[in-house]
């Protein structure tokens, strides 16, 4: 077959040629040992743990040696792609501090679009040459099957136990002569392209996965598709192509796509490239409560793989990462203990310490090394990190909380020790952190008040006398001396030895009378110090919340 002839005939408006593009898109310029790595997401709207734990890998392996890590969107199923996908990319990955050097998203200028454009569907003039340039060299061929035609043959080969696909005897096409396919064409028959396989079912490739070793699989056999019916790429094709020229050097990807490497195998080799080291990641796993066994985690039922849940909360960013570090390299733990003070990006990060098999997303871990990192945040870290919670997730009550940039700190070396020798260790994320204390703020959404123990006529004693003898100068000291007081006048025990020695002759003590005070002011029965609180409260606010109740 005159193969050029068909080339022209399929291709017929198609000028630039493969050397056309490889003089386009040369080598890359890099320091020596420096990768280049890539997420190349579909605008499907939904970014989740696993996609950032593979950007994270990532941006470490392109950035350890001061290389290149960049957005390509994989939008050639129409069907799935949602508008604003590729800001919610962005900006999400962004929010945990992972920054791509270019891609989709930049400005086209020179120095961020030099390789695109980075969206699959405006690479078509690409694709497109160098699938003439495989049809030239008789590696490529169209297929005029329709979708009830291949549905039967699958039928076929289902009944027969044998491999189902279009190869060897199924693959109709393969061998149309140039007149029938001309004759198809004038017909106006639609056709796919096909890659001519040269795969043989008795063969293996052996190739090093970056992460796993050594791997033998079959060789493909299969007669894929590589341009649909309207011209657009399969992602096997148009991954290969970009990968080449956009000069990939490392491709991190789940562990799913390890079934496919022997297409891509085939496909750099005919078409001439390089390939790039592949990482094929271990699955993210959580313990099934039902059964107790291992289960990947999943959409459907784990609200926990989103990352939005995780925004929603207000988990510190730093924290995630610091998480994800220690399921992608096995030393990083130890690395981080050892070197606490250090910034995580300073740890050597490498492929070679990934996991191998199923990384066990643990929540508690993840919960304990928030209470850990966040204990370490100056109070204008802390202040700000929540400053940015609140505007993007709480702004009827921003507003409200952070009017006083002073009354916000105090509140948080109240409940947090925020520049104290002393930091609590127990807070785990924003949302969490706010419904602590906003009971500091009138007009905030609180939850329901605690209810009194003592019934409302010894609640409404206990307050009258309080505010008869409150002094706003009165130090702590003096302030308790005048709760025992009130006790005592009550015939609730100021000393709690008496107390403890005969309880049934006071109605209680003195911590009672505290817990009314506690719970008319905060709504709160168990609360840090009361008379710190109460100062940074004020006076007039106290006095306002005890006359509500009264």
């Amino acid at each position: 077959m005159n193969y050029n002839k068909l080339a022209d005939m399929l291709f017929p408006n198609v000028t630039n040629t493969p050397e056309f593009y490889e003089a386009k898109f040369v080598e890359r310029k890099l320091p020596n040992n420096a990768e280049v790595t890539r997420m190349a997401p579909s605008p499907t709207g939904f970014i989740h743990l696993g996609n950032l734990y593979s950007a994270l890998a990532d941006e470490r392996i392109a950035h350890k040696n001061g290389g290149v890590f960049y957005l390509r969107i994989e939008d050639t199923d129409e069907k799935r792609k949602v508008d604003g996908a590729v800001e919610l990319i962005i900006d999400t990955l962004r929010y945990f501090d992972i920054e791509f050097d270019e891609g989709a998203g930049f400005d086209e200028n020179e120095q961020t679009n030099a390789y695109g454009p980075y969206f699959q569907r405006q690479r078509v003039d690409i694709y497109h040459a160098y699938a003439k340039n495989l049809v030239a060299k008789g590696l490529a061929y169209p297929c005029f099957c329709t979708e009830e035609e291949l549905d039967s043959v699958r039928k076929e080969q289902e009944e027969q136990k044998e491999l189902t696909g279009y190869y060897g005897k199924y693959a109709v096409c393969r061998n149309l002569t140039i007149e029938e396919i001309e004759a198809n064409l004038l017909a106006g028959k639609s056709y796919v392209l096909r890659l001519r396989s040269q795969g043989s079912p008795e063969k293996e490739i052996t190739f090093v996965d970056a992460i796993k070793g050594e791997i033998k699989l079959p060789e493909n056999i299969h007669d894929i598709v590589l341009l649909k019916r309207d011209g657009i790429p399969t992602y096997h094709f148009a991954h290969a192509i970009d990968d080449h020229l956009m000069r990939t050097t490392v491709v991190v990807r789940g562990g799913e796509w390890l079934a496919s490497a022997p297409i891509h195998y085939e496909l750099f080799h005919l078409l001439g490239f390089k390939m790039p080291k592949y990482a094929h990641t271990a699955h993210l796993m959580k313990i099934d409560e039902e059964t107790g066994g291992k289960r990947k985690l999943s959409k459907r039922k784990d609200p926990e793989l989103s990352l939005d849940y995780y925004k929603k909360d207000g988990y510190h960013p730093y924290c995630m990462k610091v998480y994800l570090m220690t399921l992608l390299n096995s030393n990083f733990e130890e690395w981080h203990e050892k070197f606490a003070d250090k910034d995580i990006n300073e740890f050597p990060f490498s492929i070679d310490k990934m996991n191998q098999s199923g990384a066990l997303f643990d929540k508690d871990k993840l919960h304990n090394i928030c209470k850990n990192e966040l204990s370490k945040l100056s109070e204008n870290e802390v202040y700000d990190f929540l400053y940015q919670w609140a505007s993007d997730y709480e702004p009827e009550n921003k507003d409200i909380w952070f009017a006083d940039k002073e009354k916000m700190l105090r509140i948080l070396r109240l409940y947090m020790g925020v520049g104290m020798k002393r930091r609590r260790k127990d807070l785990v994320y924003a949302k969490q952190i706010f419904e602590l204390f906003s009971y500091f703020f009138d007009g905030s959404k609180t939850d329901e008040k605690d209810s009194f123990k003592l019934d409302m006529d010894e609640v409404h004693a206990i307050l009258t006398k309080y505010l008869e003898s409150y002094n706003h100068a009165d130090d702590n000291s003096a302030w308790f001396n005048k709760l025992k007081e009130i006790a005592d006048s009550l015939g609730y025990a100021s000393d709690m030895k008496a107390y403890k020695a005969s309880p049934e002759n006071f109605k209680g003590n003195v911590s009672d009378v505290a817990e009314v005070i506690r719970i008319a002011v905060t709504g709160r029965a168990n609360t840090p110090d009361l008379w710190t609180i109460v100062h940074i409260m004020g006076e007039a606010q106290m006095r306002e919340r005890i006359e509500t109740v009264l």
